[in-house]
């Protein structure tokens, strides 16, 4: 419905609920039922206050260097309900809301931007692969699980997350060459939130829209509204099937913005104007729904304090419990780089300990 009649150069983007909550593409609209709606809204609200928690916990220096997700929930709410339990997710560090669908721990996830990567040791029924901070390099990581599963004969699909930023990138061009030449069951979905940390779209990559670098690959290229959620569902969940059923790979590119810091030592006034955050904030993901549940009858203001009021109880609670976990481990900073110590490591680690325990 939406993959072969799209031309990725026409710039047009798929929406399907506008910023006020009305529907503009009835005929595109998925068949979810209320129940299915109210749990996608909450799962973006409970991203939202965990964003909004860590950011309070970071300035109170209890937590580490943060990447907020501010203003691109839907693009990873919408995109992650559109796939099984069973499926593979490869993110790369502002990919929160995907985690939560895939039922990430939340003590997990805090425990990881608390500075512990033993964090990032998910439960194996999870499918999520640790934060991958190298720009891009994740790509080839949900390949090569894409590849496996082909090989394998098992049904899954592997989605691959990335910033616009990211498809500059060589690991971006392999992944996705890799990917079509072996018709992989991928799915890439670039969150284009317009900036690259403080370099803006326009000046890192001269296309007109990102879901057109597809067309080198040989792949479908989509670029959709990454701030309506019912979009993002709609076309991440046929790019999947189509991959379940041997299609092959597709890109997807949530037109979206990030509404906060790149991370938490970022100052986003440096380089863009209040003026434009204000109009962003307009399309706020979030807001988007409520106006539509709200019209639609199957939410009101009372669910929502009490929808806040437990969620916001659950991140308080799970962070305590970080907070009085086990320092890390001295050891651990050296053992899980390689298989034996190289004579450079073990001379850091001896004087590291030395160090210590001096300090002690």
């Amino acid at each position: 419905m939406f993959l072969k009649p799209y031309v990725p150069q026409s710039e047009e983007m798929v929406q399907i609920m506008d910023p006020n909550g009305n529907i503009v593409k009835p005929e595109w609209m998925p068949n979810l039922s209320n129940e299915e709606i109210i749990e996608m809204y909450e799962t973006m609200v409970f991203s939202r206050i965990i964003d909004e928690k860590i950011l309070q916990y970071q300035r109170q220096g209890r937590i580490l260097t943060y990447a907020p997700n501010l203003g691109q929930e839907a693009a990873q709410v919408g995109s992650g309900f559109a796939i099984k339990q069973t499926d593979w997710v490869a993110s790369a560090f502002r990919e929160l809301g995907v985690w939560l669908r895939k039922k990430a721990p939340l003590y997990n996830i805090l425990l990881y931007w608390y500075g512990n990567e033993e964090g990032m040791h998910m439960p194996e029924e999870v499918r999520i692969l640790p934060v991958s901070v190298p720009i891009a390099s994740q790509l080839q990581h949900a390949t090569g699980l894409a590849y496996a599963s082909k090989y394998r004969n098992e049904p899954d699909v592997t989605l691959g997350y990335v910033g616009d930023g990211g498809t500059s990138q060589g690991d971006f061009h392999e992944a996705l060459n890799f990917a079509s030449v072996n018709q992989t069951p991928n799915v890439f979905i670039v969150q284009n939130n317009q900036f690259a940390i403080s370099t803006r779209r326009a000046v890192q990559t001269k296309v007109k829209t990102i879901a057109e670098k597809a067309l080198a690959y040989g792949m479908p290229g989509i670029q959709v509204d990454g701030n309506d959620i019912f979009a993002m569902y709609a076309v991440t969940k046929e790019a999947v099937d189509q991959a379940r059923n041997g299609g092959g790979p597709t890109l997807i590119e949530a037109y979206t913005y990030r509404l906060g810091a790149h991370t938490t030592a970022d100052d986003p006034t440096v380089y863009r104007d209040q003026e434009e955050v204000e109009e962003w904030l307009k399309k706020d993901p979030i807001d988007r729904l409520k106006k539509y549940m709200l019209k639609a009858g199957i939410w009101d203001e009372e669910k929502e304090e009490a929808l806040r009021k437990e969620k916001s109880e659950i991140v308080k609670s799970e962070f305590t419990k970080v907070e009085n976990s086990e320092p890390v481990a001295l050891e651990a900073v050296f053992d899980y780089i390689y298989a034996d110590k190289t004579s450079i490591q073990k001379e850091q680690y001896y004087k590291l300990k030395a160090l210590q325990e001096e300090v002690e």
